[in-house]
């Protein structure tokens, strides 16, 4: 009965490891998408990023209209890449949240956006990443976009 017992809690603790190593480099996968952005750093963006990933914002117009837009994803890592070094852009993550169900992956994180020093928007982004061939991707991103209601 004992060597039941401890065969199960190997099991348990092998499954708890692996989970935890996925949560880990999920996470890392969206830490690294950032890095690169906060650097201007298209390589360090595509890495993480699948050649699929689709891009999408969401926000509320002065007049309380709903809006759906979606993004050119090589054009927004171009333009990432590209930018002025001023003004600044500082994406502040507020949290992450990893949940995983095999090969997919989502993260919540809210935030706050930063331009030269001044507060200009907050709001949540959620990433979708796929496990390709055993490293994680980032194949969707939709983010909100209000200036009320944020912690600032």
């Amino acid at each position: 009965m004992k060597t039941y017992i401890l065969l199960l809690f190997c099991i348990i603790s092998f499954s708890l490891n692996a989970q935890t190593d996925d949560v880990k480099a999920v996470k890392q996968a969206v830490i690294q998408f950032f890095e690169g952005f906060h650097k201007k750093d298209s390589v360090m963006m595509q890495e993480v990023v699948h050649k699929d990933i689709i891009l999408q914002t969401t926000f509320m117009t002065k007049k309380g209209e709903s809006i759906l837009r979606k993004g050119n994803a090589e054009g927004f890592i171009k333009a990432v890449a590209t930018r002025a070094d001023s003004p600044t852009w500082d994406e502040r993550i507020q949290s992450y949240n990893v949940q995983i169900d095999g090969t997919m992956a989502n993260v919540w994180t809210p935030y706050e956006f930063w331009l030269d020093g001044k507060f200009l928007h907050c709001g949540v982004n959620s990433f979708q990443l796929f496990k390709d061939n055993g490293k994680w991707k980032i194949i969707y991103l939709i983010d909100t976009r209000r200036k009320k209601g944020c912690q600032e």
